[in-house]
């Protein structure tokens, strides 16, 4: 009996591994994903929900459905995706993605950032004006017409895209300004903080090591006048995340409960009496600010300047907009990563293409990936 079942046992592996062929290192996962298939019809029902907020109709349908072969489907939902970008509704829906994406809106004061950034994907124009521009960042939009209407946020000396918005400044108001560079961190680098992840930790004394890229005695601490301790070693992990808090964070205090601009820091600390917050709070005398370890700013428009070069963003723009494709949650409050190898080919051209947001979406809309079921 035992023989006969090791026999059993050896044709089984056996057959089994002839059915694997030699070198294939693909999971179970890989391979469901080879088994897809194309589908034009079903992704021209997604496709046109994201892009319009209303099901094909019945003749673009038959449009897809009816080509004679493979070939000429292809062709025609590609066109079908161009009219659907090009219509006045696209217009809507990116109002609406990125109302969800930044997560403001439903008050005019807040809806003239969404606005604006759709305006820049409907004009085509660069997603990079996000950080960068001077004028318009307050535009308000009418759902019913698909009509923007330019206008000046006013709320600052120099206007530098939604970091000096005033609708989020004021949104985001908490001690320090924290939440304010959380929700910079997060919308447009796609992660929580801490923001960077030492390759080596360094023991500074602490019941853990700090993983930090800034030094630790960057950030303040009542051993350099600080009045709230972020060196404290009791708790290291919370120096972790205000390495690149600390260096982020007085660029946005100066603005105040009603996110307008003033020439003091005017932000809260949370000590008694909640005294507003001065720089040393944040770093020791002589530390510069910071968007990441080895990139200093000297304010706003460094700091915009420096996102704009900053590949991450590049990718978290593109993350974002293939998480709406596919119909996932928000790409960090889900933790819902996107492969960088599945987005590498749209992100190169995103960046080709002078970062803009139409044709992102267009490869997006269109690649293998979407229609393939």
């Amino acid at each position: 009996m035992k023989r006969y079942g090791l026999a059993i046992a050896l044709a089984v592996l056996s057959s089994c591994t002839d059915e694997i062929p030699d070198g294939d290192t693909r999971d179970d996962w890989d391979k469901q994903l080879d088994e897809r298939v194309v589908d034009y019809s079903t992704a021209l029902r997604i496709a046109a929900l994201r892009l319009t907020g209303e099901l094909p109709t019945l003749a673009e349908i038959k449009q897809i459905a009816g080509a004679p072969d493979g070939a000429a489907r292809k062709q025609a939902y590609e066109a079908q995706v161009r009219r659907y970008i090009d219509g006045p509704r696209f217009a809507r829906q990116m109002f609406r993605f990125w109302q969800d994406a930044l997560k403001m809106g439903d008050a005019p004061a807040l809806d003239s950032a969404p606005a604006f950034i759709a305006k820049l994907a409907v004009e085509d124009r660069s997603f990079l004006e996000v950080f960068t521009a001077r004028t318009g960042t307050c535009t308000s939009f009418d759902p019913r017409t698909s009509q923007f209407t330019p206008a000046d946020c006013g709320n600052a000396p120099m206007t530098v895209g939604l970091l000096t918005h005033p609708g989020m400044n004021a949104l985001f108001f908490s001690n320090f300004g924290f939440r304010r560079v959380r929700w910079l961190q997060e919308t447009f680098a796609c992660s929580a903080f801490p923001a960077e992840i030492a390759t080596q930790a360094t023991n500074v004394g602490g019941a853990s090591p700090y993983t930090g890229t800034f030094p630790f005695t960057s950030i303040a601490g009542t051993a350099s006048g600080g009045r709230v301790d972020f060196r404290d070693t009791s708790s290291v992990t919370c120096a972790n995340c205000h390495s690149n808090l600390n260096h982020l964070a007085p660029l946005f205090g100066h603005f105040d409960q009603s996110g307008v601009y003033q020439a003091q820091i005017a932000v809260p600390t949370p000590l008694p009496d909640a005294p507003p917050a001065v720089m040393t709070d944040y770093l020791p005398q002589g530390e510069p600010m910071a968007w990441r370890h080895g990139v200093p700013v000297a304010d706003m428009a460094g700091l915009g300047a420096a996102m704009a070069a900053d590949p991450e963003v590049s990718a978290c723009v593109v993350a974002r907009l293939w998480n709406w494709a596919l119909g996932k949650a928000d790409i960090v409050d889900s933790s819902t990563r996107v492969p960088a190898a599945t987005i590498a080919q749209q992100v190169a051209e995103f960046e080709a293409s002078g970062y803009r947001l139409r044709g992102a979406i267009l490869d997006i809309f269109t690649s293998d990936d979407f229609v393939r079921f």
